[in-house]
């Protein structure tokens, strides 16, 4: 059978994931990609960064966008949230602070999800160091949602 999730469970399975599928618009028609992100539990937000290119071309043409974080352990048992929220880029400050929080959250969870040790955001998420200055952004978020499923005991 299928459940909602609290709004508590929503937030934990955000905060204790760092992968999921970001949903956006462009050219009128919808993508959805995997993307590397940080919950920010104090703003409830979530913080990632890309290059310059098709994504957030998008995003900034359409700043409404949704997010999709799942843990699947069988057809029977899994837990699935999505966000719905608004993009904005970010600058300055503001964007070089939060992508160094990006990094030590993410480094932070690895660590006690897989027990790798990654030093370098490089060896967990796209390497932007030919690409340019990242676009760091946040997903200001409106709504979660979450459900569920579990076998029958």
């Amino acid at each position: 059978m299928i459940k909602k999730l609290e709004t508590r469970e929503c937030t934990e399975l955000l905060n204790n994931n760092y992968i999921g599928h970001l949903a956006f618009i462009a050219h009128k028609e919808p993508h959805v990609i995997p993307i590397t992100y940080y919950y920010d539990q104090a703003n409830n937000a979530i913080i990632g960064y890309s290059a310059e290119g098709h994504k957030i071309e998008a995003m900034r043409k359409n700043d409404i966008v949704s997010l999709e974080v799942e843990e699947i352990k069988s057809v029977n048992n899994w837990r699935s949230v999505q966000v719905h929220g608004m993009f904005e880029e970010l600058q300055g400050i503001d964007a070089k602070y939060l992508l160094h929080e990006f990094a030590q959250n993410v480094k932070k969870l690895i660590t006690r999800k897989e027990g790798s040790h990654p030093e370098f955001i490089s060896e967990f998420s796209s390497k932007l160091s030919e690409q340019g200055i990242p676009i760091v952004y946040r997903i200001r978020i409106n709504e979660i949602t979450g459900k569920f499923r579990e076998a029958p005991k």
